[in-house]
């Protein structure tokens, strides 16, 4: 299951996964393109590891700067079921 996280102004959707199997989180990252239709980005927590289709490495550097700002919530709301059950709302 993937739980909504952010949204940014240029339409990127940041969602993560429940804690996977193997104790990791799943953060995927997908901007709308009219060229390629989708640039999308996969960061697995807490190793960091990533896999990125059609962002450049300034973006990159970009989303890893959030993922990394903000890895203790998402990994604390991968526990909880999302945001919206990790809030109360």
């Amino acid at each position: 299951m993937m739980y909504p996280f952010m949204t940014l102004e240029d339409n990127t959707e940041i969602v993560h996964s429940e804690r996977l199997e193997n104790g990791e989180v799943k953060v995927y990252i997908e901007t709308p393109d009219e060229k390629d239709c989708f640039h999308r980005m996969t960061c697995y927590l807490p190793s960091y590891r990533i896999e990125v289709d059609g962002y450049s490495e300034k973006e990159i550097q970009y989303f890893m700067d959030i993922i990394k700002s903000t890895a203790n919530l998402i990994i604390e709301f991968s526990k909880e079921g999302g945001f919206m059950n990790a809030s109360g709302f």
